[in-house]
């Protein structure tokens, strides 16, 4: 709030600057208040607004403030909690604040630190922003229960998507897991795909987080990034695929054996790749969308389109009928700017 002395220096000063010839939007926007700002102190420079000037009755007094950073630092109470001192001091009769007050007041004092034996809370910064504009530059990786027959035993598949293509790029089923088993399927895709450059994004899961097993994936030519904890969407296209996995009408609940496990899974990759038409793709296949096929796939449509609007055009918006367009770059954990950049781009 602007005290009313200033109001008067800076009308004063604008007066005098357009006395002189200046106009007065220019020298309002010099000072940094509005034009109209500028008209209103002029009729009237005190400030109106309804309780700017009133004061909350139930607002601590100095000495007020001060009896409760005292009271807290005594001997007495200094290793106790504001909830445990506004409890001791009501049965012995005596009220200061509440509980709210006094971490207020002491917050405000500099004397609110964490003091127990367990580690502070920290802000967990977002991951970074990863960007794909083709196949095998970002690959997502997760590991998912699936139940046996038997309560409380499950089977943990291993799986790596592609996030530019949704293409499932490798997996495996184990009885556990385990640092190895995460080694031995990046190994498996090795063999088949160049993984130097390549980012890898995972959870905090113990076989992701490994330093020896990070420390092995840097060594083949990859960049680590992780998901914040408890954060499900910093790795939503693995989360997005074991949706899809579960869903599955297909999905039997429980597998008899492990062997089964991997029979069955071997099968839903197969069709998931080859033949699931892909919402996030455009209704097109992880396959199709590796290969290049969805330019063509998308011409055709569009093609189709154009020729239902020639001969029925008053069935289609003025402007034509929404035409399918190719997704040249996907974003992993976009920042909020790109997301602003990506609203404007589909509006």
């Amino acid at each position: 709030m602007i005290p009313t002395e200033t109001r008067i220096r800076l009308i004063e000063s604008i007066d005098t600057a357009i006395a002189q010839g200046a106009r007065s939007g220019t020298v309002c926007k010099a000072l940094g208040i509005h034009p109209r700002t500028y008209a209103r102190w002029k009729q009237a420079p005190q400030d109106k607004r309804k309780g700017s000037h009133t004061h909350t009755k139930r607002a601590l007094t100095a000495a007020e403030r001060q009896d409760i950073i005292e009271v807290c630092t005594s001997d007495r109470f200094k290793d106790s909690t504001p909830g445990e001192i506004v409890a001791i001091l009501a049965e012995e009769g005596r009220y200061i604040a509440s509980e709210r007050t006094f971490y207020r007041v002491l917050k405000a004092a500099g004397l609110l630190h964490h003091r127990s034996n367990s580690r502070p809370a920290r802000r967990s910064h977002r991951p970074p922003e990863l960007k794909a504009t083709g196949p095998d530059q970002v690959y997502c990786w997760d590991i998912t229960w699936l139940p046996s027959q038997v309560n409380g035993l499950f089977w943990y598949c291993y799986t790596v998507i592609d996030v530019w293509s949704r293409e499932i790029v490798g997996w495996s089923i184990h009885q556990s897991e385990q640092e190895q088993y995460g080694r031995e399927l990046f190994e498996s895709i090795r063999q088949r795909r160049n993984l130097e450059g390549v980012w890898i994004h995972s959870d905090n899961g113990n076989p992701m987080r490994g330093a020896t097993f990070s420390v092995w994936l840097a060594s083949l030519g990859m960049f680590i990034s992780h998901s914040r904890p408890l954060v499900k969407n910093d790795n939503p296209y693995i989360e997005s695929f074991y949706r899809t996995l579960k869903y599955h009408a297909a999905y039997p609940g429980r597998f008899a054996t492990i062997e089964h496990a991997r029979i069955w899974m071997g099968d839903f990759i197969d069709w998931y790749n080859r033949m699931h038409r892909h919402t996030g793709l455009g209704y097109i296949t992880p396959e199709q969308r590796r290969n290049g096929e969805d330019v063509r796939l998308f011409a055709l449509r569009n093609e189709t389109l154009h020729k239902a609007f020639l001969h029925h055009p008053e069935r289609f918006p003025k402007g034509g009928p929404k035409t399918w367009k190719v997704q040249r770059v996907v974003y992993l954990n976009p920042s909020n700017e790109t997301k602003k950049i990506i609203h404007k781009k589909g509006a």
